[in-house]
């Protein structure tokens, strides 16, 4: 739009540039009407600002109780995975780490099916479910995992250490390693019949962790060199 050479931008620039205009004519301000965005009304400058407001408001509240729920969850999460550690901490007999850390998983993070092989421990644990025979191409997957995989079960061996593998639609295998070791002394795995719950695109941050924890507390198994 314009008006003898003068557009709507010049108009803009000018209100912009002299914040006094309606000060000296503040009868404008409450002859100004604008549509108002709910239903096809006009209403005062003042009325559409008070709107604006609210909307604002509106949508800073939304964020508020996000941030709120956001942090409630993460407080919940810090508070099982305190209990997990824990568990794992006060367990005196060695050998009986991984049926402790298996179990509390499962519990504090309702894991449906979750199993755990060791293939580096101490001769005094050959004996124990953990320490079963695991092939060598399950022993090199596992290290040659730099994160923990998530997705579907692609005919993997360590789904056969689950109670029920048919049943299972998605895992996570979480490798486990000692001082920085590239070679990993066991595998941790997680399953569930909920093909979401483990997806190829899910963050790996606290599974990480979770591995992290899990090979510090193993630790304990491996023979003293």
């Amino acid at each position: 739009m314009s008006i003898q050479g003068i557009t709507e931008q010049d108009i803009a620039n000018y209100l912009a540039n002299t914040p006094g205009f309606f000060e000296r004519h503040a009868e404008l301000l409450a002859s100004i009407q604008i549509m108002s965005p709910h239903g096809q009304r006009a209403v005062s400058l003042q009325e559409r600002q008070m709107e604006m407001l609210r909307e604002k408001h509106k949508g800073l509240e939304q964020r508020i109780v996000e941030m709120i729920r956001h942090g409630q969850e993460n407080v919940a999460i810090a508070d099982k995975l305190h209990k997990w550690t824990r568990a794992i901490m006060l367990t005196q007999n060695p050998g009986d780490l991984p049926d402790v850390l298996v179990r509390e998983l499962k519990h504090q993070f309702m894991i449906p099916q979750a199993a755990i092989r060791v293939w580096g421990a101490a001769e005094a644990f050959s004996m124990l479910g953990f320490a079963k025979p695991v092939s060598d191409d399950a022993r090199s997957f596992a290290s040659s995992l730099s994160l923990p995989y998530c997705g579907v079960n692609a005919g993997f061996e360590a789904a056969s250490w689950l109670e029920d593998p048919r049943s299972v639609a998605s895992m996570a295998l979480i490798p486990l390693h000692h001082g920085g070791a590239a070679e990993a002394f066991g595998l941790l795995v997680l399953a569930s019949p909920d093909p979401t719950r483990y997806s190829a695109d899910m963050g790996t941050e606290f599974l990480v962790r979770i591995g992290e924890i899990a090979s510090a507390g193993l630790a304990r198994l491996l023979p003293v060199v």
